[in-house]
């Protein structure tokens, strides 16, 4: 009687700079997931480091068969270095989590067992105290508020990029094609059944986050400008707005010349300036937000790849 088969499950881990955090990290995700009763294979983005990162991956993958390490030509940005990792993964369960030690793989057990249970999306949450809130917590929350309101999508404020998926949530996810991802959006936007798995975050092994301001305003963009035909609703309502007050100021004086209520019209360049340096304002504005989708558009309808792989081939298989 042959014995029975093990469930596939496809860990997804992006490494961007870790060379100093990758060993440990892989040694306590192991230690967890060899506890467990299922047939586990690693899957190592590396997001063109450039402090001997792969070296390390390819180390460890040495030692480990089970350990796959996909090496991407430059640095695409987590998003894409994510993607990659869901496009080579062939489990029916995938988990998706950070190099730095600050997803805990002991929420793996718990994860797979929801899967089993019949949910596509397990998304865990980082939940935080207001002691020591920092910029980023700060922003983060902003964000979170600002990207419910004008988008139609609900976003849960604290999820990670710690999630499992079904193999039926990640074929659909694996559809949608667009260059600018926000995949926390994008997972919610499917509407597959899903429970939220909240977690303390741990520090950081070692070293500190790779998520620049930069790189965090570029998400937010990516995520407004995805997700969101707002921009060019405030732009328009704030141009109706301005339309109404012309209107009025035009009824206003043309009622005053009727009524022979000249001497109360007062010709102030100040106030005509103003109000045209307003206007041109919201004009500039709305038209900035129009060439952000244009550019958007430009990017999409180039249909570059997301991300490309040096030599195009995974090691492990």
């Amino acid at each position: 009687m042959s014995p029975k088969r093990k469930l596939k499950v496809d860990l997804v881990i992006p490494i961007y700079n870790e060379a100093g955090v990758v060993e440990k990290t892989h040694a306590h995700v192991r230690e967890v997931v060899d506890s467990l009763p299922y047939d586990f294979k690693f899957i190592y983005v590396d997001d063109g480091s450039n402090d001997g990162t792969a070296d390390t991956l390819r180390k460890i993958a040495d030692a480990d068969p089970r350990i796959s390490v996909l090496q991407l030509s430059r640095n695409f940005g987590h998003q894409a270095a994510l993607t990659a990792g869901m496009d080579a993964a062939r489990g029916e369960i995938i988990i998706t989590m950070d190099g730095d030690g600050q997803h805990p793989p002991e929420l793996i057990s718990q994860m797979i067992d929801l899967v089993k249970q019949g949910y596509d999306i397990v998304q865990t949450q980082r939940l935080e105290d207001d002691r020591g809130m920092s910029f980023k917590k700060w922003s983060s929350r902003l964000f979170y508020r600002l990207i419910n309101v004008v988008s139609g999508t609900r976003i849960l404020e604290g999820a990670a990029d710690f999630r499992a998926l079904s193999r039926d949530a990640l074929d659909g996810l694996r559809s949608m094609h667009e260059y600018h991802r926000f995949l926390r959006g994008m997972i919610s936007w499917m509407g597959y059944a899903s429970i939220i798995l909240p977690f303390h975050e741990p520090a950081r092994l070692a070293g500190k986050s790779k998520y620049s301001l930069g790189k965090m305003i570029r998400l937010a963009s990516d995520a407004i400008f995805s997700f969101s035909l707002a921009p060019l609703y405030i732009g328009l309502s704030s141009g109706l707005g301005f339309f109404i007050l012309a209107a009025a100021q035009f009824i206003y004086v043309l009622t005053l010349w009727l009524t022979g209520n000249t001497e109360r019209i007062v010709a102030g360049w100040s106030s005509l300036m103003a109000i045209m340096l307003i206007a041109s304002g919201i004009i500039m504005i709305l038209l900035g937000f129009i060439g952000v989708y244009v550019g958007y558009i430009f990017q999409e309808v180039k249909r570059r790849p997301i991300y490309l792989i040096k030599g195009d081939k995974q090691d492990g298989e």
